[in-house]
């Protein structure tokens, strides 16, 4: 963190009545949101676009939800400005993914108020890994059956905090539960029609998703986050690899200089897609759309 953001965080500390940060946790109870606000909305903020599309989709007109970290902009190295941090003081909820992927909310400690973080990889299983960057894999909102359980998490928290309307969220996460079942049966179905197992993502992003789908990940930055530099020595590598296991599509993604990945597929005769982390966001497609398009280039790749 910046020192700008570290003086803000002093700042806001100082002027705060002493208080405690709430990190969600089901066996604890949280002061009724509802009983003394009866006629507003709920103020959520979430780290960054998969959690504010599951909070949006739970809360419905009865949650005011905003975005932290703007669409378009990459999370791994995202800090919090001052006015970020004074955001973060007025709302009820704070959303975040959790396993080290917002490394800033640990400097937010720091801060007395009664927000509550609602840490959405609560009874998620993860994998560790050797990347010192995360020695735990994030990348879970990447896997439609762990994404279901963010989902219930969010709701869970809603309804603690607001128990008035517990009926409405849970119509609400019931609905967006079977549209998340949908898609996992949807990509189990074509996706076990493909003959090829093995792909090449741009970062190690995809582990859960492989994981869950019975397929053989390999990336060419062996990271948890996209900004590392291949050596040559690893572009060589995959080059090998794709020609081994007869891979003719090298994956790239958004916010990342697809050079990289084009130098491969120059290498094997093969093309580049995009295989999104949805980790940007976009504002013209939703999380469910988004992974509708992995699957149909996932498909491109291992099915012809």
């Amino acid at each position: 963190m910046d020192n700008q953001s570290k003086t803000a965080i002093i700042a806001i500390a100082i002027v705060i009545p002493l208080s405690s940060l709430a990190v969600w946790n089901l066996d604890q109870p949280v002061m009724s949101y509802a009983s003394a606000n009866a006629n507003q909305k709920i103020v959520a903020i979430t780290s960054f676009y998969p959690l504010f599309e599951f909070t949006k989709e739970v809360g419905g007109n009865r949650v005011e939800v905003s975005l932290l970290i703007p669409f378009g902009i990459e999370p791994h190295d995202w800090e919090p400005t001052v006015k970020d941090l004074q955001k973060m003081q007025q709302a009820d909820l704070i959303v975040i993914n959790g396993i080290g992927f917002e490394n800033w909310v640990n400097d937010f400690d720091s801060i007395n108020t009664d927000v509550v973080i609602v840490d959405t990889s609560k009874d998620i299983t993860t994998n560790e890994n050797n990347l010192v960057s995360h020695p735990t894999d994030p990348h879970i909102w990447l896997n439609p059956v762990m994404a279901k359980k963010q989902v219930e998490n969010i709701a869970d928290a809603l309804m603690q905090i607001d128990p008035t309307n517990k009926e409405y969220y849970s119509i609400n996460e019931n609905a967006y539960i079977l549209r998340l079942e949908q898609l996992d049966e949807k990509i189990k179905q074509e996706l076990s029609q493909c003959k090829k197992k093995d792909f090449i993502s741009f970062h190690s992003a995809f582990t859960y998703f492989a994981d869950q789908y019975g397929l053989v990940q390999h990336s060419i930055i062996e990271s948890n986050e996209p900004h590392a530099e291949p050596t040559s020595k690893n572009l060589e590598n995959i080059i090998n690899l794709a020609k081994n296991l007869d891979i003719d599509v090298i994956f790239t993604e958004e916010a990342v200089d697809t050079r990289t990945s084009e130098v491969i597929a120059d290498e094997i005769g093969g093309t580049v897609l995009v295989l999104s982390p949805l980790e940007i966001g976009d504002k013209n497609t939703d999380y469910i759309e988004k992974m509708e398009q992995n699957l149909l280039h996932l498909k491109e790749g291992l099915c012809n």
